[in-house]
């Protein structure tokens, strides 16, 4: 197609709107820092204020504070006085930005972009190569992760997921075996050792700097019902009651052996709990949803990438809930419910017995 038989106003409207994603873009890694550095949550608690008292109360330098707050005011997020030279952070922007807002708190999710910025020449060279990323790429994913669900488990795992398995809570109650495979720093762990004290809890992970956290936060909590190791989940020996695995699988570079491995652990009346993004595997299917966007660039940058570079199957974010039904059949599940928890537009869950 030659430039004059292009549609002018089509094309006017989408450089329009790579404009906009340009500015987004980058608003996103201001967001970040924002969340990381304090700056919304000192904000939120303060009256409208000049860029040094915000720096002040920060403990930041005042000449990035002011850059900064430069990109939130023009970008909308921030109000700006020029008469007064103050800067003030709307409530109603504040309940989405601060982590007094909890699991509703976006600007946590926005240093993942930063996070995925660090690899991006890596990532470039695995599309020339066909090759992945090692997970010692990321050193800041223990820790990013772990904020990020860490509120959810706090808000919602005993009371929201933990009841979508009938029964289940009056199992723990009465004390039961179970195993969070892929644990991470291991909290999902101790809030449940902890609402649960008659039961026996484990947490297994291949990061020994991982294991490490969720030992020491089992320790601080004063938890001897909580126990973590260091493992590789397609490879299990016990026998559970309970195993669960939060955002987890897709990730993995076995996911097939490890699902199979968890129903060849379960007892005779044991259940699995797998929480995973809701999506779909038709590309199709996906076309309108919210973050999807977001899902396939977090695929490309960490969960596909590392898969593949620890030679796995390179799932991806986005495997889709037509996969992950597939996957569970073939490892030995014969009955499987997917259950939503009210309010998460991100996960859905999986209550599959053998």
């Amino acid at each position: 197609m030659s430039v004059a038989e292009l549609d002018e106003a089509k094309q006017g409207e989408f450089a329009g709107r790579m404009v906009q994603m340009l500015n987004d873009a980058c608003l996103g890694l201001m967001a970040g820092l924002g969340h990381e550095s304090g700056l919304f949550d000192v904000m939120a608690g303060l009256e409208p204020a000049t860029s040094a008292e915000i720096a002040q109360a920060a403990g930041l330098n005042e000449r990035y504070v002011r850059e900064w707050l430069g990109s939130m005011v023009t970008g909308g997020v921030v109000d700006y006085d020029p008469e007064r030279g103050s800067y003030a952070l709307p409530p109603e922007h504040a309940a989405s930005l601060t982590r007094a807002a909890g699991p509703d708190n976006l600007a946590r999710i926005a240093q993942d972009l930063s996070m995925m910025a660090e690899v991006e020449q890596q990532v470039l060279e695995a599309f020339r190569t066909g090759g992945g990323l090692p997970y010692s790429a990321y050193p800041r994913f223990q820790s990013v992760q772990a904020e990020e669900s860490g509120e959810v488990f706090d808000l919602a795992l005993v009371e929201g997921i933990v009841p979508l398995v009938p029964g289940l809570v009056e199992r723990l109650q009465a004390g039961i075996d179970a195993l969070d495979i892929g644990c991470g720093q291991g909290h999902a762990v101790n809030v449940l050792a902890r609402a649960f004290p008659a039961g026996r809890f484990h947490g297994l992970d291949k990061s020994e700097e991982g294991v490490a956290a969720a030992r020491a936060e089992a320790a601080a909590w004063g938890l001897s019902n909580a126990e973590f190791q260091v493992g590789d989940s397609a490879e299990l020996t016990d026998r559970y009651d309970l195993v669960t695995a939060f955002d987890v699988i897709h990730d993995l570079a076995r996911p097939a052996p490890t699902l199979a491995a968890v129903a060849g652990a379960l007892r005779e009346d044991g259940v699995f709990l797998m929480g995973d993004i809701a999506a779909s595997s038709r590309l199709e299917e996906n076309i309108g949803h919210p973050l999807c966007p977001a899902l396939y660039t977090f695929s490309v940058f960490y969960c596909m990438s590392v898969s593949l570079g620890e030679g796995g199957a390179g799932l991806g974010t986005v495997w889709g809930e037509q996969k992950a039904l597939e996957m569970l059949t073939a490892a030995g599940f014969g009955q499987v419910d997917t259950q939503r928890v009210e309010g998460d537009i991100l996960n859905v869950y999986y209550v599959a017995r053998r």
